[in-house]
């Protein structure tokens, strides 16, 4: 660790922030093409735990849907330091573990897919429409845990994800492209995220 590093990291601790329990990191496929994006996956994940996260979700927009399959496989050889749940478009069962990995499954397709799966219940006689309420359609997301903090590498903007999920998230943007994404950038994502008020949509 550098003398800034080391800097940021003893900002974090004397200053007694709030850290986020659930850390999303948004990358893209391109970036996965990058050489050593998987060793940057490793490190983040191991910095996120480190600084007291319990989980991390990893949404992957991708381009080309084809190409899916082969990203997901990349994530079978990963050296994380907990469990690993990967789902892509054609998965529909929650996910599972403290590392969550979305390859292509994004936000409109996982809460259409919720949607359609409450309207079915409707058309069944099986619940009405009066009684639908926010929980029905987090049971039915692939996803359903809501993230305290969104970073999102290389660019300001957002892609397909977690659209349910993030409404109340703290967002980080850093201009820093996945491939030079370091400690010291994930340290200050938590210094921003603890000297915000957070208001939940307040």
């Amino acid at each position: 660790m550098g003398l800034y590093d080391r800097y940021l990291a003893a900002r974090l601790r004397t200053a007694d922030y709030e850290r986020p329990d659930h850390v999303a990191v948004v990358i893209t496929e391109r970036d996965l093409l990058e050489q050593g994006a998987y060793d940057t996956l490793e490190d983040a994940f191991a910095w996120a735990f480190e600084y007291g996260a319990e989980r991390v979700t990893v949404p992957v927009s991708v381009l080309d849907e084809a190409a899916v399959p082969t990203l997901k496989r990349q994530f079978d050889d990963i050296d994380a330091p907990r469990p690993v749940d990967v789902r892509g478009p054609a998965d529909d069962e929650p996910a599972d573990a403290p590392i969550q990995v979305s390859i292509g499954l994004g936000g409109k397709h996982e809460f259409t897919h919720a949607v359609r799966g409450l309207a079915e219940e409707v058309d069944a006689g099986d619940l009405s429409p009066s009684e639908i309420e926010a929980a029905d359609i987090e049971d039915r997301l692939v996803f359903p845990e809501e993230p305290d903090l969104v970073i999102k590498t290389g660019a300001e903007r957002l892609s397909d994800f977690m659209i349910w999920q993030s409404v109340y998230s703290e967002l980080y943007f850093t201009d820093v492209n996945w491939r030079d994404f370091r400690k010291r950038d994930y340290l200050r994502a938590l210094r921003e995220f603890g000297e915000r008020n957070r208001r939940f949509g307040r």
